[in-house]
């Protein structure tokens, strides 16, 4: 690449899936292309558009967020642009109001213009699925035999593959998202992921490997910036490394039996512990009442002191000192309907990781992971890099 090309700004084109663990992450990337200078366009719909987070006032000349007309879906409620809108069984629905974004997005392209690695390897390109078919819950209980020996079991238990067997068949869309996802990155020049080779090493050469096209890691999550729940949460009784972090998501289908052992766990753990407490399925964002009314009798007032149930904002990727490394990074989710969480077996989990000799490994672990994600200086490489396979594939393409 000569000179002139290398310092030649580009015009880049987000149109992420409809959640905002989605749009979130595409957002971020929209604002460190814009940090190097490049025009970023991101697209979504209105709704969506309204509820990101403002972009920064020095980067938001160069990254623009253009509406498209939501289109109407029979049985999507009216307002429904997102995942977090609707409950699980209606999110095929969103799909098929994604492709009814095809003739808006066709318009807006006609105009002139200013997901994690491991998981695409474990279900594997279209050639794969052929030569070694995977059809029930015990299939994805195994490594795929495309994937080599890595350090841990790339595979699921068997409450957990649902999902997995559920994506090969098609929904309300009329196309299986599988299928989906192959189409999408046969018809890539190449394949970008948010994620980078000290997190998932090894997933980058394979994935190159197995669809056929460079595989392009656009580097981890930027650190976190100072913001409002740091000031809002009363942090000073955590000492340094002390505390687990416990988040669900906003998605996760949880029942009431499944919260109760949740906290029961907690308890039995004896352990100091923040609780990101989002709503469960179908219910609006929770109260200070709410969720009292959701946990056990007493839950709160026997854990004052080295627990703290929180229903705001927590951002996931804060670097605050007191997380016992290792143990920040486990969230427990809902899987199936059927799935439970047992509280002597989340308690135990929980104390092998934070008590018992076993979780030093986990701390080590985490601790180097957390220094890589902090080396400022790879992870603009990683930005680098990606803006240079842009600029490649932009001028293969005139």
């Amino acid at each position: 690449m000569d000179e002139a090309a290398a310092s030649a700004k580009l015009n880049v084109v987000l149109f992420p899936w409809l959640a905002f663990g989605h749009m979130i992450p595409y957002l971020e990337l929209a604002k460190r292309l814009a940090a190097r200078g490049h025009a970023v366009t991101f697209l979504s719909t209105p709704r969506n558009v309204a509820r990101l987070p403002p972009v920064p006032a020095d980067l938001s000349p160069r990254v623009r967020l253009v509406a498209l007309p939501a289109p109407v879906v029979d049985g999507l409620p009216e307002g429904a642009e997102s995942t977090a809108d609707v409950p699980p069984e209606k999110q095929e629905l969103l799909k098929k109001a994604l492709d009814g974004l095809a003739a808006p997005f066709a318009a807006f392209s006609r105009t002139p213009l200013p997901t994690t690695a491991a998981w695409i390897a474990f279900l594997g390109p279209r050639w794969a699925q052929a030569a070694h078919p995977r059809t029930t819950l015990e299939d994805f209980t195994a490594p795929p035999r495309w994937c080599p020996s890595f350090p841990s079991a790339v595979a699921y238990r068997r409450h957990e593959a649902g999902w997995a067997v559920d994506a090969f068949q098609p929904n309300a869309s009329g196309v299986s998202d599988i299928e989906r996802m192959w189409q999408i990155i046969e018809r890539a020049r190449f394949t970008i992921y948010r994620s980078c080779d000290e997190v998932e090493p090894g997933v980058f050469a394979l994935l190159t490997d197995l669809f056929r096209k460079p595989a392009i890691p656009a580097g981890g999550p930027l650190a976190a910036r100072p913001c409002r729940w740091r000031r809002q949460l009363p942090l000073s009784w955590q000492p340094p490394k002390s505390t687990i972090y416990v988040a669900l998501g906003s998605e996760a289908p949880l029942t009431a039996c499944n919260l109760h052992e949740l906290a029961l766990g907690l308890e039995l753990a004896g352990v100091r512990f923040l609780w990101a407490f989002r709503k469960p399925s179908g219910m609006s964002a929770p109260t200070n009442t709410d969720v009292a009314e959701l946990l056990p009798a007493g839950f709160e007032d026997r854990t004052r002191g080295h627990g703290l149930v929180w229903s705001g904002w927590v951002h996931r990727a804060s670097s605050h000192g007191r997380w016992r490394s290792g143990a920040s990074a486990w969230r427990w989710r809902g899987t199936r309907e059927t799935a439970r969480l047992a509280g002597d077996s989340v308690a135990a989990a929980v104390r092998s990781v934070m008590v018992e000799e076993q979780g030093k490994v986990f701390a080590s672990n985490a601790e180097r992971l957390k220094q890589a994600l902090r080396d400022q200086r790879r992870q603009d490489q990683y930005m680098d890099e990606l803006v240079g396979y842009l600029k490649r594939y932009k001028d293969d393409s005139c």
